[in-house]
């Protein structure tokens, strides 16, 4: 397919941007593989696809939203379509967008996301990440405000005293969260087992920390020197000592 600029995939259908402006589906059609109900709305000016795990929503060059797939994961988003601009982030199951205003509206699954009414009205966000079933809003200010699955990430009453300043950036895994914070540190919450608990690589975690990269189930830090830091489930590559040797001032990216 020529002309393509840009894709994304739902967990059973694909959509892609094409240099003219028009988005092309195919794939599982209650995943968002069948767009003809946005068509018309779909032959020009989108500039940007997000995806849940069966909805596509995409902004448009005038800012507007167009979603379709599967309603209850964020293919309809009627309730919500008078309050739509800017910025789109997903769980598996919502969406969040970011209006010009730095205010936030969300839908899809209440509970994975989509309803973020405990933690409203914000204002100044300038960055939506997510988990499987949880968000992360980062404000202007450097803090963060999170709500969703308590498990993955919507709760972070723990480590809330270091969520109030100095966030920079936010990132996720499918069951954890973790925030770079401006001097370099780390702080991370949610599934303990899957990097929301990162206490065993503290100690390298306190500073020069330039990137967090998730996997499904863990987390790898790139480091100012150049190193790599890894934590969460073994299996989604939290454990990377049989390479450690190969992690040391030889990564120049991690996504």
């Amino acid at each position: 397919m020529g002309g393509v600029v840009q894709g994304c995939g739902t967990a059973g259908a694909y959509a892609a941007i094409k240099d003219n402006g028009s988005v092309v589906t195919w794939g599982d059609i209650l995943m968002g593989g069948n767009s003809s109900s946005v068509a018309s709305l779909l032959t020009t000016g989108v500039v940007q696809v997000a995806a849940t795990d069966s909805a596509f929503a995409v902004i448009k060059e005038n800012g507007s939203v167009v979603t379709w797939g599967d309603g209850r994961y964020g293919g309809d988003s009627s309730a919500v379509s008078t309050f739509l601009a800017e910025v789109c982030d997903t769980t598996t199951s919502a969406f969040a967008a970011i209006k010009a205003n730095g205010s936030i509206v969300t839908w899809g699954s209440q509970s994975f996301g989509g309803n973020s009414a405990s933690v409203q009205p914000m204002e100044g966000v300038v960055q939506v990440c997510g988990s499987h079933a949880a968000c992360a809003a980062l404000l202007a200010n450097g803090s963060v405000v999170t709500w969703g699955l308590p498990g993955v990430g919507g709760d972070s009453s723990l480590v809330a005293s270091l969520l109030t300043e100095g966030v920079i950036q936010v990132r996720g895994n499918y069951y954890a969260l973790a925030a770079i914070k401006a001097d370099g540190s780390v702080v991370t919450w949610g599934n303990d087992e899957c990097g929301g608990d990162s206490s065993a690589v503290a100690p390298l975690l306190t500073e020069g920390v330039v990137q967090v990269c998730g996997s499904a189930g863990a987390f790898a830090a790139l480091k100012s020197d150049g190193s790599v830091v890894t934590w969460g489930g073994a299996h989604y590559g939290g454990d990377s000592s049989s390479v450690a040797p190969l992690l040391r001032r030889h990564c120049p990216s991690l996504c």
